[in-house]
């Protein structure tokens, strides 16, 4: 009897765990009473949507036992969060708000996944999709737009983003899920991802160790990849912009279909630009070609749910050093870079009844060449020379001068705990093993090994009227550099969030967080010249943790036609990590040292967008943004970008014949930066005007976007505070048109 009594309960347990359920509903317009057609309905956690039919309804099956949160967005309405208890009884009815505010999306960077005005962190959040209509050239030049966040820049295709005067190893990059390394401590090592397969980027300002570890001091940049089909869905597009400046084009090709348990994706594309040209002259090795491809299986039934995701991305990237060649060719000159990254990735969810297990694993394979004058086979080194001094090619057989492998495995691990009264917890490990290996004739950096482990806890609370986040963390680093010198870093770490609603339209956001960040290889361990800086760096390993404290404060007023917002920030860094030279010389070049100071940085953004009544259409958005970065002794920080303001004039529209039809007129003013380092000049500021227009029209049957973008319109002559070109006096990129088509089969 006890045995059979036992069995009952066992397969009770089971049906429990793995029952079930479907969803269905109609999403109406609140006033009128209406069906909404094609609104999008979507469950994050699940990573499952739909969108409404002809008569605003919506169904999804395959939704396990639990809590989930379900978000329903259209244009021109508010949207719609709501917590789900599964099994849920009845059909949803799901009233949508006009409102002539931006929908919101979830924040996936945030640990609780929860839209913007939900969060106690302040995140920014940017379609790429926009990014391109504006006439961004690369990924890096997109994520610049966004306030807060500038790029330390090599000519137009090697780009590091800067958040709030930081950058390099201070800045995490996240994609698929996984942290991206690929050299980022060197100077012209650019980002290194391919905006194509990209859906969004999320930017957190701010200390994130707690959530990320080591190298989230200063901030992350998050890049959400494209999503899966909806649920039994399948959608193909071709994608291709030709930019006047560069003569030159990015394009791209992906399908993806979903069923109710399979889901697949893939995309390939193919970037190509000349030297980019300024009012007097086309800067010389600044072309580029680059290859990207991405591929992504999915699979989801009963309480579990996975996805695989893979990415191949080829670059060759031209080294610009002075003036020479004036032409419109593509094929980069010596020096040059030439890196192959591969990103693989996996993760997965097991739901239980009200809470869930994440785990992601995350693989990375970055090989880096690069290419100087004259490095070629022993046996035709001495002929060969004559011929490259004057033609600077590139020949099959040379061999690189630097070749670096960098293997990077990480994991993730994530335990959602059940809800206990107003308290979301969230407990977690997360590590990395890295393997830096040196094949080329010249060593920058020493072969090492870095070994991480971190372990966290973090909570959101929920009350009427505030809602608290909290964590704490401690990490551990071992790098071992060669077998003979061992480093261990350790640090603990964390965050406490407050938000409140001060008035009814006003909300207030205040945020205390520590981050550290672990020296990295070339400050531990260079000894040479790098190329590009031409200056001998001799590295100190007695370097200690950077440790930062930041208070982040923001107000945010919103109403149906106004918003106005201000954040600002103060930011305390001690045994800031920099370079000093020494007054010396090796072969030539000055030797500079890395040393260590207590460091500061303070500022923010502010501004307000205006969208009048009746005038839903108009809109009117300016921003300003300012940083400051000083060491203990008043000097100021090297690559603080100067302060700016941007001015943007939008309309949005509908006609018979033209869909989500839209312009926008935009000057930026950025002013003079004559805070600098004592090894840095002063930069004159400058204006930049730019204007766009697009819309979506059918074309035999389907959608086809067009946009067209015209950037620097005057064609003003300029140069960036953050362009590494600014020692030698080249200019940033004169005048550039694009033309955009994307057709959706």
């Amino acid at each position: 009897m006890n045995k059979i009594y036992a069995f009952v309960l066992l397969s009770l347990a089971i049906q429990t765990l793995w029952s079930q359920n479907t969803v269905q509903g109609t999403v109406t317009d609140a006033n009128t009473n209406e069906a909404l057609v094609f609104v999008n309905v979507y469950f994050p956690e699940l990573e499952k949507g739909t969108v409404t039919n002809e008569n605003g309804g919506f169904k999804l099956n395959n939704i396990p036992n639990g809590n989930y949160k379900v978000v329903v967005s259209f244009i021109g309405y508010e949207t719609f969060s709501q917590t789900i208890g599964f099994p849920v009884s009845e059909s949803l009815n799901i009233p949508l708000t006009p409102s002539a505010i931006e929908m919101e999306e979830i924040i996936i960077s945030t640990p609780f996944h929860k839209l913007q005005s939900e969060n106690v962190m302040k995140v920014e959040r940017k379609d790429v999709k926009v990014m391109r209509s504006q006439g961004s050239v690369n990924l890096i030049d997109g994520i610049s737009s966004i306030a807060g966040v500038n790029n330390v820049s090599t000519g137009i295709s090697i780009g590091k983003p800067v958040i709030r005067g930081l950058s390099s190893n201070r800045v995490l990059v996240y994609t698929q899920g996984v942290r991206l390394e690929n050299q980022q401590y060197g100077d012209e090592h650019g980002l290194g991802i391919n905006e194509a397969g990209i859906e969004s980027v999320e930017v957190i300002k701010g200390p994130a160790s707690l959530l990320y570890g080591s190298d989230a001091l200063g901030g992350v940049i998050y890049l959400n990849p494209e999503r899966f089909a909806d649920e039994n869905t399948s959608e193909g597009n071709l994608r291709a912009t030709y930019f006047s400046n560069t003569q030159g084009y990015n394009s791209s090709a992906g399908f993806k279909s979903s069923g109710s348990a399979f889901k697949y994706l893939f995309r390939g594309s193919l970037s190509e630009h000349s030297d980019y040209e300024t009012p007097e002259y086309r800067v010389t090795n600044t072309r580029f070609r680059e290859q990207d491809f991405k591929a992504g299986l999915g699979y989801q039934k009963n309480n579990f749910k996975t996805e695989f995701r893979y990415n191949l991305n080829r670059a060759k990237l031209g080294l610009p050093e002075d003036i020479g060649i004036q032409n419109t060719d593509r094929t980069p000159l010596e020096p040059f870079q030439d890196i192959t990254n591969h990103i693989f990735s996996s993760k997965s969810t097991l739901f239980f009844n009200n809470s869930s297990l994440d785990f992601t694993l995350g693989y990375t394979y970055n090989d880096r060449k690069e290419f100087e004058d004259h490095h070629h086979n022993e046996e035709e080194h001495d002929e060969e020379d004559e011929e490259h001094e004057e033609e600077d090619e590139h020949s099959e057989d040379e061999m690189p001068a630097l070749h670096m492998k960098l293997k990077t495995f990480n994991y993730n691990v994530k335990y959602n705990l059940p809800k206990l009264g107003r308290f979301e917890t969230i407990v977690g490990v997360q590590g990395m093993n890295q393997v830096n290996t040196n094949y080329g004739e010249e060593i920058l950096i020493p072969d090492a090994i870095t070994n991480d482990f971190g372990v966290l806890a973090t909570s959101h609370i929920h009350f009427e009227t505030v809602d608290i986040q909290l964590g704490a963390r401690f990490d551990n680093r071992q790098i071992d550099i060669n077998n003979i010198i061992n480093r261990n870093f350790n640090s603990f770490n964390g965050a406490f969030g407050i938000k409140t609603n001060l008035f009814e339209k006003v909300a207030a956001r205040l945020n205390l967080a520590s981050g550290f960040r672990a020296p990295n290889l070339s400050e531990l361990a260079s000894d040479g010249t790098h190329e590009g800086t031409n200056r001998y760096e001799i590295g100190n390993i007695d370097l200690n943790n950077e440790q930062n404290f930041q208070i982040d404060f923001a107000l945010e007023f919103k109403n149906e036609h106004v918003e106005v917002f201000a954040n600002a920030f103060y930011n305390i860094i001690n045994d800031y990590i920099f370079l000093s030279p020494n007054g010396q010389s090796i072969e030539d070049d000055p030797v500079f040292l890395y040393l260590q100071d207590d460091a500061r940085l303070y500022g923010g953004e502010f501004g307000f967008h205006f969208h009048p009544h009746p005038l839903d259409w108009l809109h009117v958005e300016t921003s300003f943004e300012t940083v400051t970065g000083q060491l203990n002794d008043d000097t100021y920080l090297p690559l603080i970008p100067a302060n700016s303001l941007n001015n943007t004039i939008r309309v949005e529209f509908e006609k018979n014949w033209l869909k989500n039809g839209y312009a926008f007129v935009t000057y930026n003013s950025t002013f003079n930066q004559n805070n600098v380092s004592p090894f840095e000049t002063t930069t004159e500021g400058y204006n930049l005007l730019s204007a766009g227009f697009g819309g979506t029209v059918k074309f035999l049957n389907n959608d086809l976007e067009i946009s067209i973008a015209a950037n620097n319109i005057t064609n003003e002559s300029y140069i960036n505070h953050l362009s590494r070109l600014k020692p030698d006096g080249i200019l940033n990129i004169g005048r550039n048109i694009s033309f955009g088509l994307n057709y959706t089969l």
